[in-house]
Formats: structure tokens, C-alpha cells, sequence
């Protein structure tokens, strides 16, 4: 099972979802960011084994490093 370009758009859209969810306009980038770590950690934890060794984890570690740069979140 490699994923491919619908896995990796449902991917975007789960998170958003979950995000969006509970997310509030009032939230600074860094909390709205530590928001999407945390799904992709839970999508990470509940699937791992769906994909083959690495890959889901290289895609959402990319999909972080997006968010934290739209967001302007630096880590020291």
C-alpha cells in the first residue's frame, strides 16, 4: 500500500478537520501549530501500520514542516 496523491489529500483534509475542529481564532501560530503536531501525532499513532516502513511518517513530518512555516513558528 504506497500512498499516493488521494491518501496524501485525504491526509491534508483529516487534519484540517481536526484542527478546525477545535480550533479558535484567538489561538497564537505556535498553539494553532501544536494543534496539527498533535493530530498528525494521533493519525501517526493509529495507522502507522497501513503504510509501508517510514512513509507516513516522512509525509506528515513534511506536512509539519509546511504548517510551520506558513505559521512563522521557529524552535531553537
Amino acid at each position: 500500500n504506497i500512498m499516493n496523491v488521494l491518501d496524501m489529500k485525504e491526509l491534508d483534509a483529516r487534519l484540517e478537520k481536526a484542527v478546525t475542529a477545535i480550533s479558535d481564532e484567538a489561538l497564537s501560530p505556535q498553539e494553532r501549530y501544536e494543534l496539527y503536531e498533535q493530530a498528525a501525532i494521533a493519525i501517526l499513532d493509529s495507522e502507522l501500520d497501513d503504510y509501508p516502513e517510514g512513509e507516513l511518517q516522512d509525509y506528515l513530518m513534511g506536512y509539519l514542516e509546511r504548517k510551520r512555516s506558513e505559521f512563522g513558528v521557529k524552535f531553537d
